[in-house]
């Protein structure tokens, strides 16, 4: 059950505005130094392999780190309340940031990073919080909402990191993160109201919650949901490490075209899931899916093109589009494993659905770089195309999944 009954109209609006808000500058504030982290760790650096590692650990330390914890954090906010967690996660995002500001060896840096991670993910108790305080009418939309509020601070906090270093010092830029993520810190604690945790239905038998436990678990398209969503990230995430490389060396354009062919996707992708959203609500799992089969059969289509394409600004285009599909994939996806959960353990399957998609995220990175390497770079989006239809075979199967195990809507009753 959602609390959005005790909190009603305007006011959760605004609510979600002040989640959106402070998401957008947390998550600027973090990738402020996101694209940079090679400059800097070039200079600090002692040898070229201890360089290598250090340019991709530093971005898959933190995600390893949420990927461990995320679940665990959820139980704690089942039980004690999600705006606790996010205070939590906004205090230690301010701390590590401050570290990272003050600390030139490798190993402290990347131990921070994985702390970072573990004791800052932030996305997953926000998403539990707005889910505690929405109707469950709007859930699709709201996981939306919080998506591109992320993907708008990348890309704001990405230009404003570069600014700071074209004028200061990489200091800086951790210092202003660090301030930035304390002032949110504030602001949640101050403004958003306290929602009680949801109280589980006391069980018949001492048995019951383990059963109850595996049965919805067992029981449900969870797992499968969760499978697909994650297929679909490591799909998005394979060009990653290659894509300048690919993309300089196929179409022989300037640094500046490249950027805009990656910023077109966040794009795509900002301007589309909204309405994406709203398409979706009130559907059953059945219909949502097969629809969601024609987005995918859509990715694959674009990403061939992409990958045969010589022209650039076909390429540019496509990109482009992708962007706009992908805005029908993870915010679904994300409303659909919400509705099918208990309402008394959001904070613990949200934390599992944060921990799958960054444990898709790292695996698309590694095994993007490897298949780059043992087969070349004309061959990328190749391997895109395949993970698509391996997401396509499991979206099939899920469609013909008992109707009595499906949940009636996207964004259906708790």
């Amino acid at each position: 059950m959602s609390h959005a009954g005790v909190i009603q109209g305007s006011s959760v609006r605004t609510l979600v505005y002040l989640l959106f808000a402070i998401q957008l500058v947390s998550m600027g504030a973090m990738e402020m130094s996101g694209p940079f982290w090679p400059v800097h760790l070039r200079g600090l650096a002692s040898s070229e392999a201890l360089f290598s590692f250090a340019s991709i650990a530093v971005y898959v330390v933190p995600m390893l780190g949420i990927m461990l914890t995320s679940a665990f954090w959820g139980r704690i906010g089942d039980r004690y309340g999600h705006k606790l967690m996010m205070i939590r996660a906004l205090a230690g995002l301010s701390l590590t940031q401050l570290g990272l500001a003050f600390f030139s060896d490798i190993w402290a840096i990347l131990a921070l990073r994985f702390l970072q991670g573990a004791f800052a993910g932030y996305i997953a108790p926000a998403q539990a919080y707005g889910v505690s305080i929405e109707s469950p009418s709007r859930r699709a939309r709201l996981f939306a909402i919080l998506q591109i509020s992320t993907n708008v601070g990348s890309l704001l906090g990405a230009v404003l990191g570069g600014l700071i270093l074209d004028y200061a010092t990489f200091f800086w830029i951790n210092i202003v993160a660090s301030v930035l993520c304390a002032a949110c810190t504030v602001i949640a604690a101050m403004t958003l109201p306290d929602v009680p945790p949801v109280k589980k239905t006391a069980p018949v038998n001492t048995s019951a919650p383990a059963q109850a436990s595996a049965a919805g678990w067992r029981g449900s398209p969870l797992l499968s949901l969760l499978g697909i969503m994650g297929i679909l990230l490591l799909a998005r995430m394979l060009p990653q490490t290659s894509f300048s490389l690919y993309v300089s060396s196929t179409f022989d354009v300037s640094h500046s075209v490249v950027g805009l062919c990656y910023g077109l996707l966040a794009l795509g992708f900002i301007l589309s899931a909204t309405a994406w959203s709203r398409y979706f609500e009130q559907r059953s799992l059945r219909q949502t899916l097969q629809r969601i089969t024609y987005v995918v059969i859509g990715c694959i289509a674009l990403t061939a093109v992409a990958g045969i394409t010589r022209n650039p600004v076909v390429f540019i285009l496509a990109y482009f589009v992708w962007g706009v599909l992908l805005g029908a994939t993870t915010p679904v996806l994300m409303a659909l494993i919400s509705t099918t959960a208990d309402s008394a353990r959001q904070g613990y399957v949200l934390g599992i659905a944060q921990s799958t998609a960054q444990f898709a995220s790292i695996a698309g990175i590694c095994i993007g770089g490897l298949l780059s390497q043992a087969y070349g770079l004309p061959y990328t989006y190749l391997f895109v195309c395949l993970a698509y239809a391996l997401a396509l075979v499991l979206i099939v199967a899920l469609r013909y999944w008992p109707a009595g195990k499906q949940p009636h809507r996207v964004a259906g009753r708790d």
